[in-house]
């Protein structure tokens, strides 16, 4: 297969993205649900031209794909193994791609209920629909170049989404103090589970 990806046969020898698309449809069966590429186990064939900006803008061979079915379409042959890298798989081949941040963006979150009932479901800039919980926990990271705070929601496998800023706003928004092992915690909720945002006294400290 290595061969096969430098001679033009595989995935690194499409001409555009269209013709990459027409690949990975053949290979992965688009259309029938998301394929089981955690369960493929393909020899890697080299890195594909492909990277993801941290504002979800996909590219390839410099250019950004402008069709998001073609976008779509990637995004479900895509996994993140353990070495922590980002790969596109089919069952025959695997080829390592470029991610600037996250591989998808949540642009939109519709809360409903309330207190351990309450439940955040979000859309993502792909087409994802991820109702946040048990299995698709929350995390929050300190960007310490802005001294302000990065929400990833995982999305499925390794793949995690960057939660949008304004989005961001609407989730402080359903904050509130939780007591998490004998500390208190600005934090928010989804089907059970608790997410905690920073310490309460922290969130006081820059409340000034």
């Amino acid at each position: 297969m290595t061969e096969d990806i430098h001679k033009g046969g595989g995935l690194g020898g499409a001409g555009d993205a269209a013709g990459l698309a027409a690949l990975v449809s053949r290979a992965s069966r688009a259309g029938k649900g998301l394929p089981p590429v955690e369960s493929w186990n393909p020899e890697f064939c080299g890195d594909l031209d492909m990277e993801i900006k941290a504002d979800g803008t996909w590219f390839y061979m410099g250019t950004p794909i402008g069709r998001l079915p073609l976008v779509q379409l990637f995004s479900t042959v895509m996994r993140k193994d353990e070495d922590g890298r980002t790969y596109l798989v089919t069952p025959v081949e695997r080829v390592g791609i470029r991610v600037e941040d996250a591989p998808f963006v949540a642009v939109e979150v519709d809360v409903s209920g309330e207190g351990e009932g309450q439940v955040m479901t979000f859309r993502t800039n792909v087409g994802d629909v991820v109702e946040a919980g048990p299995e698709h926990p929350i995390r929050f990271v300190d960007e310490k170049e802005t001294g302000g705070l990065k929400p990833y929601l995982l999305v499925r496998g390794r793949l995690e989404a960057l939660v949008a800023r304004p989005v961001m706003y609407e989730l402080v928004d359903h904050g509130e103090e939780i007591e998490i092992d004998g500390r208190a915690m600005f934090a928010i909720r989804s089907k059970g589970e608790v997410f905690p945002i920073m310490p309460a006294a922290e969130l006081e400290r820059r409340s000034r």
